[in-house]
């Protein structure tokens, strides 16, 4: 079957592509309203003037963008001509939102509204956040969706009642914007985080807990990065309590959701009472059994980073010799995952083999290979720096280990050349 060649002026000059819904900016030019929505997105967020993609003449940023009815008739009489050479129909694009619209959701959510009616209200407004950047950027700048998912949010966990948080937080992450309003929420009130940290401690292993949780972790992820220092300083033993509890220890949430909780936890270690909290409910436990399952590359930089926060500290160390597989872990990663896993394994080494060094622990690092791994890393390709601080860790205890085979290389690197 032969290509069809589509029409030229039927395509977005920006997309490429056949265009579903056009429309005409102020300087004539017809565009995709997906493809033009975005570029406005994107060029709002880097640059300080707008400007036509086409013409380059500059673009008011709240510039119309009039629906072009007749070409999209044509566009779409031209689809249905070419049905049976494989081309598909283009429906006719739904009405755009409008901020009485959103207005109306949000009056749906009042405190008189019934369960059922709040559900249909909040998954109407999640349907609309999903479909378009446009509608998400209305929700956020004419509708103030943003204060009204928090206060719902809130609300539900001062009522202690769970209907409709799932949808909430959904539509939280989906419109979420840092402006100045949100940081405000997050930092002059603990009410949002500590409603998250209420989401996080429910318990369950369905699909239903097991979705509002991520949501909840994508939400926290998101506060804790306009959280200030004051705030970041108070957070609560409970919040990662149940992160560890109900998140890391359940083996049925997703990968993404287990990388934004190690993330939000490594955000939280700058601060010495958080990498205490964290280390008191349990995580480095955790992290050695997640480890253990041999997660994928990203996850395992991520758990050896915040490894190596938390045996900075004394029981963070403690911890991970407690766990029979922890020293041997750690070893055997080395040279296997990436330069930073790398890293960070030696750094964690480095601080056992100064702080934790009782003779079992020394021991314990001969007998489970890592002192073999620390030698294999001075002879292999890698940066300097990181065969000086095997080196280093090598000399501490060089007399324990001499009846190890691979110290004669360890000593061969010594010697001048």
């Amino acid at each position: 079957m032969e290509e069809i060649e589509v029409p030229k002026y039927f395509m977005c000059p920006i997309s490429l592509q056949t265009m579903r819904d056009p429309v005409t900016a102020v300087t004539g030019i017809t565009y995709d309203r997906e493809s033009i929505e975005k570029w406005f997105s994107t060029a709002a967020a880097s640059v300080d003037m707008i400007t036509c993609p086409v013409t380059k003449q500059p673009l008011p940023r709240d510039s119309d963008l009039t629906p072009n009815h007749t070409l999209r008739r044509l566009i779409q009489a031209w689809c249905i001509a070419n049905a049976c050479n494989g081309i598909d129909r283009i429906p006719t694009p739904k009405p755009a939102l409008d901020k009485r619209q959103v207005l109306k959701l949000l009056g749906d959510l009042g405190v008189d509204s019934d369960d059922l009616k709040k559900i249909i209200t909040l998954k109407r407004m999640e349907a609309l956040a999903e479909e378009n950047e446009r509608n998400r950027r209305l929700m956020v700048e004419g509708g103030g969706v943003i204060k009204a998912m928090i206060l719902f949010v809130i609300r539900c966990f001062k009522e202690g009642k769970m209907i409709g948080v799932e949808e909430a937080l959904r539509i939280l992450r989906l419109v979420w914007v840092p402006n100045e309003e949100v940081k405000n929420f997050v930092n002059e009130s603990s009410d949002l985080l500590e409603s998250l940290a209420w989401v996080l401690g429910r318990r369950g292993t369905d699909d239903c807990a097991i979705a509002m949780k991520s949501e909840a972790i994508s939400v926290l992820n998101l506060a804790i990065q306009v959280a200030n220092s004051n705030r970041l300083e108070r957070l609560r033993l409970e919040l990662f309590m149940n992160i560890t509890n109900n998140v890391l220890r359940e083996r049925s949430v997703s990968q993404q959701t287990v990388k934004s909780s190690l993330q939000l936890l490594i955000e939280a270690c700058p601060w010495g009472r958080n990498r205490m909290k964290i280390i008191e409910s349990g995580a480095v436990f955790e992290l050695i059994e997640i480890e253990l399952t041999k997660p994928e590359k990203h996850t395992t930089e991520l758990i050896f980073n915040l490894l190596a926060h938390l045996c900075s500290c004394a029981d963070g160390r403690a911890q991970l010799l407690q766990h029979a597989c922890g020293i041997a872990m750690v070893s055997k990663r080395i040279l296997r995952v990436s330069v930073a896993t790398d890293d960070r394994a030696i750094h964690i080494l480095s601080l056992i083999a100064k702080f934790s060094a009782k003779s079992e622990v020394i021991l314990e690092m001969l007998g489970v290979g890592a002192v073999t791994k620390l030698c294999m890393v001075m002879q292999v390709n890698c940066a300097p720096y990181m065969k000086e601080k095997a080196r280093g860790v090598l000399r501490l205890h060089s007399k324990v280990w001499n009846d190890s085979p691979c110290i004669a290389l360890y000593l061969l690197s010594r010697q001048p050349h």
